[in-house]
């Protein structure tokens, strides 16, 4: 009987650790175990999707941005969109550091009277409460500041800058009018007349006094045809050494650095300068455009013919550069440059530093 009792207890204890087992093998440890021997070396890596690597990196890296009109660099859209400024910047020797000019991102220079010249600051982001000083505008300047849809702020004018705004309706601010107090002010420390200076609190003020747009259209093309990225030139000569001879007055030159690949440009017998903030004026791209010029009405009035004209220039960049040729019709308002081959030039993204200079004396444009 003991005997029996005995086999009983052990078929018992058999049973429950049979038992026990049955359970184990529900433990999530071996779940777990036998999902990552499947998933990691069964899985098979779903294939990248093909796509444009610049819309990838467009796309990615510059949301909110847009590629500014005027220079081609990305720019945040509330500055691309806007509309630029023109401003009208005294070359005189005694303000030729002017304060704000590198904020202009393409730069204008031309004679006016007396072997002086006049600069020209396109820009789509001033800031600041010292831009200056500002001289009267020419008509010339009138139909550049034209090309771009910008909004005109000058200090005076000629009867034929008069005649010019009023043809072509173009936005402006101009000191000698009733908007000029809430735009400009004078600084008595300064002479008369190279002393009157915008800020651009009262810019914005006299825009909104004037009511003029602050973007442009939606259907606006930009001016200029840019490169995706920096271009070297294939062909055209070597160029370090830039010297525009305007006059016994004025004989600027720009040096090309081959660090960044700028030309840093130099007046009066030293770096040209923006009095706010010390940096010396640099370009990527410089045209030289040869446009006919002559004394508008024998009282030393000059003209630039460049309403419905062409002519010949120079396209320099990183170091070298290409002839050219340019041509405008007035009614269009572009000014269109374009390479030997007659293709519309494309030009390097970067600040641009245009001249319109006599083209009876091409020799004193002089390249090195």
């Amino acid at each position: 009987m003991k005997k029996m009792i005995s086999s009983i207890l052990i078929l018992f204890i058999i049973i429950a650790m049979i038992g026990c087992k049955k359970k184990e093998s529900y433990d999530g440890g071996d779940v777990i175990q036998d999902y990552e021997q499947n998933i990691t070396p069964t899985v098979t890596p779903t294939p990248e999707p093909t796509v444009s690597p610049t819309e990838t990196i467009e796309d990615s890296n510059h949301e909110g941005e847009m590629r500014s009109f005027l220079t081609g660099l990305w720019v945040p859209e509330e500055i691309g969109r806007k509309r630029p400024y023109a401003f009208q910047f005294s070359n005189f020797k005694s303000v030729s550091n002017q304060w704000g000019i590198s904020q202009a991102d393409i730069v204008y220079e031309c004679i006016v009277e007396g072997g002086i010249t006049r600069l020209l600051g396109i820009g789509e982001n001033y800031t600041g409460d010292r831009l200056g000083s500002t001289r009267s505008s020419r008509h010339y300047f009138v139909s550049i500041a034209d090309e771009y849809d910008a909004i005109y702020i000058h200090y005076g004018k000629t009867k034929y800058a008069v005649s010019k705004i009023k043809q072509l309706g173009i936005d402006n601010l101009d000191g000698e009018t009733g908007i000029g107090t809430t735009v400009f002010y004078r600084d008595k420390s300064m002479k008369a007349p190279h002393n009157a200076f915008a800020s651009i609190d009262g810019i914005l003020a006299g825009i909104k006094k004037k009511g003029y747009k602050t973007e442009y259209a939606s259907d606006y093309k930009p001016h200029y045809s840019f490169y995706e990225t920096d271009t070297d030139l294939a062909d055209g000569s070597s160029v370090q050494k830039v010297t525009l001879k305007f006059s016994a007055y004025t004989s600027p030159y720009f040096e090309y650095n081959q660090d960044d690949k700028l030309y840093y440009r130099y007046q009066f017998g030293g770096p040209h300068k923006d009095s706010n903030n010390g940096n010396q004026l640099t370009f990527k791209n410089i045209i030289v455009q040869f446009v006919k010029e002559w004394d508008i009405d024998r009282n030393d009035y000059q003209t630039m013919d460049i309403e419905d004209a062409s002519g010949k220039g120079y396209y320099i960049t990183n170091g070298k550069m290409i002839p050219i040729t340019w041509k405008k019709k007035e009614a269009s308002r572009w000014m269109r440059y374009y390479n030997e081959a007659g293709e519309e030039l494309t030009i390097n993204p970067g600040k641009t530093f245009i001249t319109l200079f006599p083209n009876d004396r091409t020799e004193d444009v002089v390249l090195n």
